[in-house]
């Protein structure tokens, strides 16, 4: 074999150096293909949800409760952010209670924000205090924020709304002038925020704890334009049980059910016997008693729609509306008017609407309702009082025409001929029996028309 000239070496060494080469384009060739099949843009289904928390009406127990469990539960689900969704004017709950929620919301480990909307939602009292120690806020335009009341202490400090502490505590103010004033935290935007999908815009890219926040997607359509698609958000509201607990303590819920249950028990005391009225009225009563207990109420409010139950009563049992019924719907209405105490500054008066109904509720039941109905009750045969025509009684007040008498040691209303009115103390007998109302008559001297159906004694 002939031994390999330097001359031969250099060629074989170029060619080697034009090989490799070849190899090493057609390898960064073969590269950026793959990587490029790698590089896709993943779709918005594909990033973690944001979980979304509706926190509407008075914060009651069954509501700070949730709010605790949907920021434990969001933690470990898989969810990157919570948002609080709140629409309240106060909370009902003590302020030792509301400052565990606010320390469970600032210690959270996972970010949560706080948004007050849809357009026209309130943030009010100790709710408007999750605000102070959300991660995010954000308002809807035509949202406000305020009366917050005295602030609590979280983690050893008050929570503060930086330059707005002053005028949030006795008075509110609107997504312009909170954005102004510093008290929406981590959202840029002029325009507010006035939907969930907007929310979740606004959450893209914030570094929360170090952890930062991917929620929106951008891509370019076929033509050309760029679009933006935000991750999937998980709505979760208050259970079944929860939501009829939580609407059974609003305001005009829990004084409608009290007022009808104990209106309901005292017709079904007046009509013999135990029916369905008598149990869909402890179910209300029951109801109502929950959700009163619930609410900051006066006491004596309270026991004034008792009284003015009682004092309806008092004219059902003889069939006729008269003074005691005035004195009942008088009750009644001071009542309705002055049923609940004030929170965090702000009324807790109930709308004229509410007002309205159950004042002409109780008034038509008691002066129409309730006396017509328990006289077609006792009027039925079963009742069975027949009996008692031609025992004597004796009168309770003056018959003239109606009155009271005792019979068989029992009150009865009773009603006696125009023409032969009874005295107090006077005997008399019982003649005739119309519904609850016995016809009565003096022992002797009565008085005898032509309208009169009833046979002479010697007949």
């Amino acid at each position: 074999m002939r031994e390999m000239t330097p001359e031969d070496q250099l060629l074989k060494f170029s060619k080697m150096v034009r090989v490799g080469a070849v190899a090493l384009i057609v390898g960064a060739a073969g590269l950026s293909m793959n990587s490029g099949v790698s590089a896709d843009p993943i779709s918005a289904d594909q990033l973690a949800p944001v979980d979304v928390v509706a926190v509407s009406g008075l914060l009651d127990d069954v509501v700070v409760a949730e709010i605790e469990a949907a920021i434990e539960r969001s933690t470990n689900n898989g969810a990157q952010a919570i948002v609080l969704q709140v629409n309240s004017r106060g909370a009902v709950v003590s302020r030792e209670r509301m400052t565990q929620v606010l320390e469970k919301i600032s210690s959270a480990t996972i970010p949560v924000a706080v948004w007050v909307g849809p357009t026209g939602a309130r943030a009010y009292g100790l709710s408007a205090q999750m605000l102070a120690v959300a991660d995010v806020t954000a308002m809807a335009p035509g949202a406000r924020i305020g009366h917050s009341g005295e602030l609590l202490s979280v983690g050893g400090s008050l929570v503060s709304f930086g330059t707005a502490d002053a005028m949030l505590t006795n008075s509110s103010i609107g997504f312009s002038d909170a954005r102004k004033m510093g008290v929406l935290k981590n959202v840029g935007t002029d325009e507010g925020v006035p939907v969930v999908r907007n929310m979740l815009y606004a959450l893209d890219g914030l570094t929360i704890d170090g952890r930062m926040l991917d929620t929106v997607v951008e891509s370019l359509d076929s033509s050309g334009l760029m679009v933006r698609d935000a991750t999937t958000a998980r709505f979760f509201k208050l259970g079944l049980t929860g939501q009829l607990m939580h609407t059974v303590a609003s305001p005009p819920v829990a004084y409608l059910l009290f007022a009808i249950g104990l209106s309901l028990l005292i017709f079904e005391f007046f009509t013999a016997g135990i029916g369905i009225a008598g149990f869909v009225g402890a179910v209300c009563l029951v109801l109502g008693v929950y959700g009163l207990a619930a609410l900051p109420v006066h006491l004596w409010a309270v026991a004034m729609i008792v009284l003015a139950v009682f004092a309806f009563a008092i004219d059902v049992q003889v069939g006729v509306p008269r003074l005691w019924t005035g004195i009942g719907l008088a009750l009644f209405s001071i009542a309705s008017l002055t049923l609940y105490q004030p929170i965090d500054g702000s009324s807790m008066r109930m709308s004229w609407l509410t007002l309205v109904c159950g004042i002409a509720m109780m008034t038509l039941a008691f002066i129409v309702g309730m006396p017509s109905m328990v006289r077609t009750r006792f009027a039925t045969p079963t009742i069975g009082r027949e009996w008692m025509i031609g025992m004597e009684g004796i009168a309770q007040s003056d018959i003239s025409p109606e009155g009271i008498v005792l019979v068989q040691s029992a009150k009865w209303h009773a009603r006696a001929n125009r023409s032969t009115p009874l005295v107090q103390g006077a005997v008399c007998r019982v003649v005739a029996i119309d519904g609850i109302t016995l016809e009565v008559e003096p022992l002797e001297g009565a008085a005898r028309d032509y309208r009169e159906m009833r046979k002479p004694a010697s007949e």
